[in-house]
C-alpha cells in the first residue's frame, strides 16, 4: 500500500464507493465511480493487499503485456482522490474493487482507518440490484442510511432490510458503529436486462450524489449512452411478444403505484432540481437530456 503522506491535504472529503459483484446489477455502480475517477483523473494512493481479502480461484488475476514484458494484474479494492471544483471545492475519496471473497471485517476496518486518517466526513456507497423495473420508466433510486437523525435530515429511508448481505451492507453498518455518516443509494436494474453496461442506472446514481453532496458532475456521453441502451432494449422487446407484453404489465404496475407521486410537492422537488443543474451549467452551454430523470 502507498504511503498516505504521499497524499495532499484534502478539502472536505467525502468517500464514495463501490464494488464489483452481487451489490453491482449490470456493473451500474462501479462503472458510477469509474465515471467520476475517469471525469476528473483520479490518481491512485493505495491498494489493498489482495493476498488478504481475494480467493483468486474465485477472482483469478489476468496476464498481460507491458511492451515485451509479461505482467500481472491481481484483483483488489484501490483508493484514489479527485478534485471537485463546481460548485465549490472539495475532495472525493474514490473506493473501486471487487466484493471481498474473505476477512470481510478486516477489509471494512482497513477502508475505515484511511478514512480517518483522510478526514473524511461523510461515506457514500452505491449499489444495484435486480428489480421488476420497466427499462422504459425513470430508474429507481433509494436512499437509505442506519442514522436516524440523518434520515430525517436528508429525507431518506432508515434502513430496515434483514437478510443476506453484501459488502455494501457490511460496510454501512461498519461506518455507522465508527461514528461515520454514511448514505448508501440502491439503483433498481431491469431483471430482464441484468446484463451490463447498464447507462441508464449508472446515471441515476451520479445523479444521487450530485444532489447529495451539491456538485456538478460532468456527465460526458453517459446521457447518450443511457438513450442508446434504452433504444436498444426496446427494440429487443419488440421482436419478442411476451417480453414485450410483460414490459407493459411493468409498466401499468409501475404507473399505478406512483400515482400519489403526482403530486405539487413531487413536481416541486423535480422543478427545484432542473434549476439547480442548470443553475451549476457552464456559462454558453446548453444543458442536456437526461433519460434518468
Amino acid at each position: 500500500m502507498v504511503e498516505l503522506e504521499d497524499v495532499p491535504e484534502l478539502i472536505d472529503p467525502v468517500m464514495v464507493a463501490a464494488f464489483e459483484g452481487w451489490n453491482d446489477a449490470g456493473d451500474a455502480a462501479s462503472s458510477a465511480v469509474e465515471h467520476l475517477d475517469e471525469i476528473w483523473g483520479g490518481k491512485v494512493f493505495a491498494a489493498l493487499d489482495a493476498e488478504d481479502y481475494y480467493d483468486f480461484q474465485v477472482n483469478r488475476p489476468t496476464v498481460w503485456m507491458d511492451g515485451g514484458v509479461r505482467r500481472i494484474t491481481w484483483p483488489t479494492t484501490r483508493l484514489s482522490v479527485v478534485r471537485v471544483t463546481e460548485p465549490r471545492t472539495r475532495d472525493l475519496v474514490l473506493i473501486r474493487g471487487i466484493e471481498p471473497s474473505m476477512r470481510w471485517r478486516t477489509f471494512c476496518q482497513e477502508l475505515l482507518g484511511l478514512a480517518h486518517e483522510l478526514g473524511v466526513e461523510m461515506v457514500v456507497i452505491l449499489g444495484a440490484l435486480l428489480g421488476d423495473t420497466p427499462h422504459t420508466r425513470p430508474v429507481p433510486v433509494s436512499g437509505v442510511t442506519s442514522d436516524g437523525d440523518l434520515a430525517r435530515r436528508l429525507d431518506l429511508e432508515e434502513s430496515r432490510y434483514e437478510g443476506p448481505t453484501g459488502i455494501v451492507g457490511v460496510l454501512q453498518e461498519a461506518c455507522a458503529h465508527a461514528g461515520i455518516p454514511t448514505v448508501t443509494f440502491w439503483a433498481a436494474v431491469p431483471h430482464y436486462v441484468a446484463q451490463p453496461p447498464n447507462p441508464k442506472a449508472t446515471l441515476a446514481l451520479l445523479n444521487k450524489v450530485e444532489d447529495l453532496l451539491d456538485v456538478r458532475i460532468p456527465l460526458g456521453e453517459l446521457p447518450e449512452d443511457a438513450r442508446a441502451w434504452q433504444l436498444g432494449v426496446d427494440q429487443l422487446a419488440a421482436e419478442d411478444s411476451e417480453v414485450a407484453e410483460y414490459v407493459q404489465q411493468l409498466e401499468e404496475a409501475k404507473d399505478t403505484a406512483e400515482l400519489p407521486e403526482a403530486s405539487g410537492e413531487a413536481i416541486a422537488r423535480e422543478f427545484e432540481r432542473y434549476l439547480k443543474r442548470r443553475d451549476n451549467q457552464p456559462p454558453g452551454k446548453a444543458s442536456e437530456g437526461d433519460p434518468a430523470e
